[in-house]
């Protein structure tokens, strides 16, 4: 019989977190007062600084096609952003505008990749960067890394694992579902791997205005230019401004990616939407403080959180330095039983912890590591309180 559906979707898992998030919803509309800990989603509006550029861009009839790779007004403001942020040299010409970085993501792979390559992705890692790189007909390389180095790829581990297939590796940092957050010294190791290799470094951005304790963001890409002539450095206005569903991604690398980039964007989507891009020039010129505002808010729920987890002799955690995530260690509880039903790992925990306790959290599983459940602090503090109260109702009932 002839295959109607291809091999590619086939092999291709549903995200997790969109699956949890879904169900938590069905649950709400059943009545039920769910705590939702599962989504890495601002809680916050989208500021209206940047709702009333979109509102203008309609209003000045801003409605028609665009470049492909996207406004150019926005692709000089996002150059200039890159330049004052992070001291990089990005003309627009080696800037795409996508529909956001998870789309950013999908047409950088898409560009670079032939059937069999290999991308090197560091355990735990994001639910889609595995099956991005599956979708693009490459090979996702999982490279277990340790805890006690918050989960971060070393220089060692990173040479090891390269091999003749290897077109590049994929770092996130801030990191989710972690929250760590890469030291210079630690990408200048990496970065000199990748030149001698020549392997693409994708470096995941997007969460490099969450950033606590002073702590500050590097691109590896600013280390030199010859890392920065194998850089794709990927970033986004979602989680910084709040501005999830409106799908603005972005991308800067060398001219031969981005115009590669361009040319599979400009066949699957044309570009991004065009009221989307206006709104996306809202964003580039929108007050720093508005956005300082956001993460006080974030720091203190993440601070809460902390104090909270401290308190909780069954669990551990991954102090988060960046992004709105806390990565627990729930391991001592499996073994044991609620209601007769056994915790074999991360997915029975969560299971329990949505039907019993109305508390919607990630399983480690589908992050590589079943020994964590990640909770995001995207949600207010109430929320947060209401939620860790069930979680530590729940351990009391385990046997």
């Amino acid at each position: 019989m002839k295959k109607m559906i291809s091999d590619r979707v086939k092999d291709t898992k549903p995200s997790m977190t969109l699956a949890i998030t879904a169900r938590a919803k069905e649950l709400t509309k059943a009545g039920h007062d769910i705590v939702g800990f599962g989504a890495g989603e601002p809680d916050f509006d989208t500021p209206d600084f940047i709702k009333k550029c979109a509102i203008q861009a309609i209003n000045d009839g801003h409605t028609k096609y665009t470049p492909a790779t996207g406004v150019l007004e926005l692709r000089k403001l996002i150059s200039e952003k890159l330049l004052r942020d992070n001291g990089l040299v990005y003309p627009p010409d080696q800037i795409i505008v996508n529909s956001g970085a998870k789309h950013s993501l999908s047409t950088a792979f898409q560009s670079i990749l032939n059937k069999g390559d290999e991308v090197i992705i560091p355990v735990p890692y994001w639910v889609s960067y595995p099956e991005i790189v599956r979708i693009a007909d490459g090979i996702p390389v999982f490279v277990e890394t340790s805890e006690a180095n918050d989960f971060k790829m070393t220089a060692e581990l990173f040479e090891k694992n390269i091999t003749e297939k290897t077109k590049a590796i994929l770092i996130n940092s801030p990191s989710n579902p972690v929250g760590a957050i890469y030291s210079r010294e630690e990408l200048e190791a990496l970065a000199k791997i990748a030149v001698k290799h020549e392997v693409y470094v994708i470096s995941d951005e997007i969460y490099e205005k969450l950033i606590y304790d002073g702590e500050k963001h590097v691109s590896i890409a600013s280390l030199n230019e010859e890392i920065k002539r194998l850089a794709i450095v990927i970033n986004g206005v979602s989680k910084s401004h709040s501005m999830t569903g409106w799908r603005l991604g972005y991308t800067a690398a060398s001219k031969e990616v981005i115009q590669a980039m361009g040319t599979v964007q400009g066949h699957a989507v044309s570009h991004p939407s065009s009221i989307t891009q206006y709104a996306g020039i809202g964003a580039m010129k929108c007050p720093e403080e508005v956005l300082n505002s956001m993460l006080a808010e974030y720091d203190q729920r993440r601070k809460y959180c902390i104090e909270r987890l401290n308190k909780i002799l069954q669990l551990s955690y991954i102090y988060p330095k960046g992004a709105f995530y806390v990565f627990i260690n729930v391991s001592k509880l499996f073994g044991k039983t609620y209601q007769g039903k056994l915790i074999k790992g991360s997915m029975d925990l969560a299971d329990i912890l949505l039907e019993s306790f109305d508390v919607a959290l990630v399983p480690g599983i589908a992050f590589g590591t079943d020994k964590f459940v990640r909770i995001s602090y995207a949600t207010s503090l109430e929320q947060i309180k209401k939620g860790i109260d069930r979680i530590e109702q729940f351990i009391k009932e385990v046997e």
